[in-house]
């Protein structure tokens, strides 16, 4: 049988046994007869659907009792021992008991429960759907058709008539398109924008004015490769690129939804993923590291904690803590680290099949469980649980974190001694009113008294923690580890968490193959073997979704044009053989990005320039054949961080975590205090946007206008809108103001005349010499808005100097024969006011300042050519 099928046939083999075999009618009978009433009467009122479960744990399915809530598993199938529920309701003490209210069990239906349990826990079957396993003809005819799932070739570039142009293969390929479509390239780039295209693309910064004059001055024809390498090597480079993936990881610093939770950690990720860019580690490793860092071997205590911070991929998605139930809860993570691994790496929308056999692409629900398998047996481990209607640090759970190498000072026995105590005082406190008539009364402030009590030990909670808890003293890391038990799981009917169908091998996709793959080792999770598989030699997928995202950064568009889809209803490679041929190149440079991008930006192709030609426009519009290079505009990171660094505020220091670390894991209320300072945090920064607090919901203002990357799911390319708020951002943002008024002082301090200040202004934000035209525009508007800046202001200073009757002492009364007042003495002395008070402002900076803020807002210092 071949290797691809084992997976499906283990899966098939199973389905008849678990639909026609269903539990021994007997066992079934006891089930209905005996226990099922035992648990109705009992349990179902804390510990149902219909309720906020109790400690976490559902009685009305079977999942529910298994998985357990708060304290561990409430049975364990065949072994009454060692589930709580038994050791519950025989426990004598009554705050342990279970039911706590009423009678407790007797001894016969606790019997029932421990034969019932010793027996297997049998439980009614769930009705399979007809379809579940059944093999599909179109799923056999699409793994032998679909362009994706074939194995990666290595094309022989093609002939080509102009021989002259290429510089490279690419350029072959390029232009042998172009040629039988009857289209030649346009001319070649100015060295001025290509400068300006190469160091927003690398660096996601506008070039140095002394980086540019040095490449310009550079004649020789090694010129451009020098310039690339020089990006390539700065820290930049890692910054702009690292912020690329990060965009598909679906990075944030909270949770995001309902209960909005900081991930004080999640910094250590952003940062292991820049300094991976940076060292140029292979993509191959790369993925690895994410997806099993723990399991790998490490040399060092600090390669140890890369390798674990690296699985924040896995962990740093959006959860919903509120969720009611633990196996909802654990499902929905489940699903969202199975979408984001294969998403990022495969460009397969597999979480598709979660609830039903994929539509499209031939991806069963069987390879969906197959997969979620590797990460039930997987630990989340975030830091947070679920618990409807928590507060506080009820949803933190500190041993979850992943735990860092490393020492720190021991706390002080003493304080810690006395905030033990403190704890354990207010918690007294608190559990002695909660819920009593004297608790619930409420107060003038509308809260019931309890209410204080509750801070108060949370309070002195989060003292002691601040002293005991390695989380919050530096070790900890939002990560993935294998949990103690491992093992394959069942396929979810119709998805729902709590209904069981088959168990499937835990294993990979069936759609295509991969030669060579290990099988799951069934002693761990299987995600080492997963991460293998991912990034295999053999893997089509992995090199050509990764080498088109690549191409995409480069050339704003990708071969592929949807980035994140390589299934049935994504687009066809507008050149095949080039895409096979770059991402075979990959492979063969040891998964080198820079290498990549190096042999990329060093195309003839890429070196376009941006002019349109009107006949390959008519049959080219979209410029699909790539005939010339196209424009696009700043992504919102880029807009902030140009606007910054040709004003001069840009830090190229690495800030030290964000604002996110310092805050604890309770809930971010909506305009409150955690977001005002994450907002004020933002806006007064000078590092570069990826280093922001980018907690999820809290968006920075500076960075709002521009289509900020949505943080929820895989994206590979932003969107790209244009409506009028971004030029009423332009016009009024404060942030575009604060800095162009330190530009303007800037200016206004350099020596010499204005024409040379202007020079300086546009070399500063655009990269170039202004034209005669432009410097005679600018100087004519700096005249006009200085005029009228300092008209307005004597007009302002005049009606202010005014005083009711100014020919007469305030607090005195006119005498009956008194003549009124001379006007022309009036307007003389408001005139003389005013312009004490004009030299008190500066119009000139004003006029400086609107016209720094006029060229920012121009569509060539906001679009890259």
């Amino acid at each position: 049988m071949r290797p691809i099928m084992i997976q499906t046939a283990l899966f098939l083999s199973l389905v008849p046994a678990i639909a026609s075999g269903n539990p021994p009618a007997d066992k079934l009978d006891f089930f209905e007869r005996k226990v099922r009433p035992i648990l109705v009467e009992n349990c179902y009122s804390c510990h149902s659907a219909d309720t906020k479960p109790a400690g976490g744990l559902r009685v009305d399915d079977r999942n529910g009792l298994t998985s357990g809530g708060n304290t561990g598993p409430a049975i364990v199938p065949g072994h009454p021992d060692k589930g709580n529920l038994l050791k519950r309701v025989s426990n004598g003490d009554g705050k342990r008991r279970m039911p706590p209210e009423g009678d407790a069990l007797s001894a016969e239906k606790i019997e029932i429960l421990n034969q019932w349990v010793r027996d297997g826990a049998v439980w009614p079957p769930v009705n399979l759907p007809a379809s579940l396993g059944k093999s599909r003809a179109e799923y056999d005819q699409l793994r032998k058709t679909h362009w994706a799932w074939q194995p990666l070739t290595k094309p022989a570039a093609p002939a080509v008539a102009n021989h002259d142009w290429p510089r490279d293969d690419v350029d072959r390929f390029i232009l042998a398109r172009l040629e039988s479509s009857g289209l030649r390239p346009v001319g070649d780039a100015d060295r001025l924008s290509l400068a300006r295209r190469l160091s927003f693309d690398l660096t996601g910064l506008p070039p140095t004015p002394g980086a540019l004059d040095a490449y310009l001055a550079d004649k020789s024809p090694e010129a451009t490769a020098r310039f690339v390498d020089s990006l390539l090597a700065s820290p930049a480079f890692g910054e702009h690129w690292g912020r690329h993936w990060l965009d598909v990881a679906r990075y944030g610093e909270s949770t995001g939804p309902s209960r909005n939770i900081p991930y004080p950690h999640a910094w250590r990720y952003r940062d292991y993923v820049i300094d991976s860019f940076n060292r140029d580690v292979p993509f191959d490793r790369f993925i690895r590291e994410q997806v099993a860092g723990d399991l790998l071997p490490a040399a060092s205590v600090e390669e140890g904690n890369r390798q674990k911070v690296a699985t924040g991929f896995l962990a740093l998605g959006v959860k919903d803590v509120n969720q009611r139930f633990k196996v909802r809860f654990i499902m929905d993570n489940v699903d969202e680290q199975v979408d984001v691994v294969t998403r990022s790496v495969l460009g397969l929308t597999v979480s598709c099949a979660r609830c039903h056999d994929h539509k499209f692409d031939p991806v069963p629900q069987s390879d969906y469980y197959a997969i979620a398998g590797i990460f039930t047996s997987t630990e989340n481990a975030s830091g947070l649980r679920n618990m409807m209607g928590g507060g506080g640090l009820a949803y933190y759970v500190p041993d979850n974190l992943l735990r860092l190498g490393g020492s720190v000072p021991e706390a002080p026995a003493e304080k810690v001694k006395e905030l033990t105590e403190k704890v354990a005082e207010a918690r007294k406190a608190w559990d002695a009113i909660c819920g009593t008539p004297e608790g619930l009364k409420r107060g003038p402030n509308g809260r019931p008294a309890q209410f204080e009590f509750r801070v108060r030990f949370e309070k002195a909670q989060s003292e002691l923690l601040s002293l005991t808890d390695p989380a919050q003293r530096g070790l900890a890391a939002h990560g993935a580890r294998d949990l103690k038990t491992v093992a394959d799981t069942e396929i979810r009917v119709r998805g729902e968490a709590e209904k069981l169908g088959p168990v499937v091998p835990r294993g990979f996709l069936t759609a295509f193959k991969v030669p060579n793959a290990k099988p799951v080792n069934k002693a761990q999770s299987g995600r080492l073997e997963l991460a293998d598989w991912l990034v295999s030699g053999n893997n089509p997928l992995a090199p050509r979704v990764y080498a088109n995202r690549v191409w995409a950064k480069l050339f704003g568009r990708g071969i592929v044009s949807t980035i994140d889809n390589f299934g049935v209803n994504g687009d066809a490679p507008s050149h095949p053989e080039l895409l096979d041929h770059v991402a075979s190149r990959l492979v063969d440079g040891g998964w080198s990005t820079k290498k990549l991008i190096r042999a990329l930006v060093l195309t003839r192709a890429y070196q376009l320039g941006t002019e349109s030609d009107p006949a390959s426009r008519k049959v080219d519009p979209a410029n699909i054949l790539s005939w010339r290079h196209a424009p696009r505009r700043l992504t919102s990171d880029e807009f902030r961080d140009a606007v910054l660094a040709s004003a001069g505020g840009l830090s190229k220091d690495r800030p030290a975590g964000t604002v996110a670390k310092d805050m604890r894991m309770i809930e971010m209320r909506d305009n409150g205090p955690e977001a005002r300072t994450i907002h004020d945090s933002a806006d007064k920064s000078p590092a570069r946007s990826v280093y922001l607090p980018l907690l999820r919901g809290v968006t920075p203002k500076a960075l709002e206008a521009f289509d900020p990357v949505e943080q929820t799911l895989v994206t590979g390319q932003r969107d790209n809108t244009t409506v009028p708020g971004q030029s009423l951002f332009l016009l009024n943002s404060g942030f575009v103001r604060r800095q162009s008024l330190a530009l303007a002082e800037r200016l206004l301090k350099r020596q010499g005349s204005d024409s040379d200040r202007v020079a300086h202004a546009w070399n500063l934000i655009l990269g170039r010499e202004p034209s005669s035209r432009e410097t005679e525009r600018a100087l004519a508007f700096l005249a006009s808005y200085e005029s009228d800046s300092r008209e307005e202001l004597v007009a302002l200073a005049n009606a202010a100097a005014k005083p009711a009757n100014p020919a007469r002492p305030a607090g005195t009364e006119a005498k009956k024969d008194e003549p009124p007042a001379d006007p022309d003495q009036i307007d003389q002395t408001g005139e003389v006011q005013a312009e004490e008070a004009v030299r008190g402002k500066d119009a000139r900076a004003d006029a400086w300042l609107a016209l720094v803020q006029a060229v920012y807002a121009t569509a060539e210092f906001r679009f890259v050519k």
